[in-house]
């Protein structure tokens, strides 16, 4: 017997839940791609997502998931032979340094850990001893979806001004943007990239590139660039060159949907909603945690983010069993463990198109697994996310 019926909800983080409007705004038919209507279409998409990104500088949308905006940036700036500095707290901007190496690009991993946010003294530190200036870029994520710990992005810029070393600085901001605070021109920040189907609540198939000065100072001379990425080319009058090619008509329009809505809410309130849903998650999780077999991957609670977290379950299989019952059993989704955490825990994605009654559910089915499942634990997990709520969202 079973209580799961009618539509699956995906707690995972990535691709979200898309709001009724997005998929409606696709449903239309083929659409004059030369017409007004599509270049006015483009222009707004490209003057928000600047807008998004907080940078006067220029925006470029690609047809592509995120690692593709992840070779979009790297082969725009740099050049076969140039090193770059990649800081671990995570499997996704170890992996973004992967693709640089894959590109011909000296690839230094400045070494982390999955269970704590990236230290910008210490990254100070490694661009000072720098003194031949060596290092051409700097690469990080504001948040990693498999570690769930958020990086102090401000800080690490004000790290690498403190280091006197014009490294570019590069930031992935895929599990981020629009759900936590983002200011790429006011923290230093040269290169910033993102994907639709995070906390943009659109389907995969958009990058997302925003570009400052000594970024595009840098893309004068880089060798890396090909004719798909390539900015310059992206840059002509006619539309099809924006997007290479044929622009991705109903993608566009599931983009701009989102957009409006993310605008309508406020961009603070949309920061306010993400940190007071990821706090009640945490308070279950906290109580979960107490005794048992579960634990935050993230130790330090400060460095927790607010759009995906991260449990670490005892025992071989048990993690992959809670996930199995609670999408068999209930309809939800939970994210498995990726990369060095494979098999070892389950993800809670609280980003996007989501609310309280969305994340209590969640939390909700979490609970009914465990009980159901045996698996030790501290019990009132969900009267703690409900508590938290009633006392910090005003009446």
């Amino acid at each position: 017997m079973v209580v799961r019926a009618g539509r699956e909800f995906l707690a995972i983080p990535g691709p979200t839940t898309m709001p009724d409007e997005v998929l409606r705004a696709m449903h239309r038919p083929a659409a004059d791609i030369y017409g007004p209507e599509l270049i006015a279409l483009t222009d707004s998409l490209l003057a928000d997502l600047s807008r998004l990104f907080r940078t006067k500088g220029r925006s470029y949308i690609y047809i592509a998931n995120g690692h593709g905006a992840w070779e979009a940036a790297l082969t725009n700036v740099l050049s076969r032979g140039d090193k770059i500095l990649v800081l671990e707290s995570g499997r996704f901007a170890i992996g973004w340094g992967d693709a640089a190496a894959e590109l011909g690009v000296e690839v230094e991993i400045l070494k982390g850990d999955w269970r704590r946010a990236v230290r910008p003294a210490e990254v100070e530190a490694r661009l000072r001893a720098d003194t031949e200036r060596r290092i051409k870029a700097v690469l990080t994520v504001q948040i990693d979806t498999a570690a769930g710990v958020a990086n102090d992005i401000e800080a690490i810029g004000k790290a690498i001004r403190a280091a006197n070393h014009d490294a570019l600085y590069m930031v992935d901001t895929v599990a981020s943007l629009a759900c936590v605070p983002f200011e790429m021109d006011e923290w230093g920040v040269d290169v910033a990239m993102s994907a639709s189907q995070k906390g943009l609540m659109t389907p995969p198939g958009l990058g997302f590139v925003a570009v400052g000065d000594r970024a595009r100072k840098a893309h004068a001379t880089a060798n890396l660039k090909t004719p798909y990425w390539d900015w310059t080319a992206r840059e002509g009058e006619e539309h099809y060159r924006k997007y290479a090619g044929t622009p991705p008509v109903h993608l566009m329009y599931a983009l701009r949907a989102a957009l409006d809505m993310i605008f309508e809410e406020g961009l603070e309130n949309a920061h306010t909603r993400h940190r007071l849903l990821a706090e009640a998650v945490r308070h279950a999780a906290s109580a979960w945690a107490d005794k048992g077999a579960l634990a935050f991957n993230v130790t330090e609670p400060g460095e927790r983010s607010n759009t995906v977290t991260t449990v670490l379950v005892d025992g071989d299989g048990v993690a992959a069993r809670l996930q199995d019952y609670c999408k068999s059993k209930c309809g939800v989704v939970l994210g498995t463990g990726i990369g060095a955490l494979s098999g070892k825990a389950f993800r809670i994605a609280h980003m996007g198109h989501v609310n309280a009654p969305m994340v209590l559910g969640t939390l909700g089915v979490i609970e009914v697994g465990l009980n159901a499942l045996k698996i030790p634990h501290g019990t009132g997990g969900v009267q703690a996310a409900t508590k938290y709520l009633g006392d910090n969202v005003p009446a």
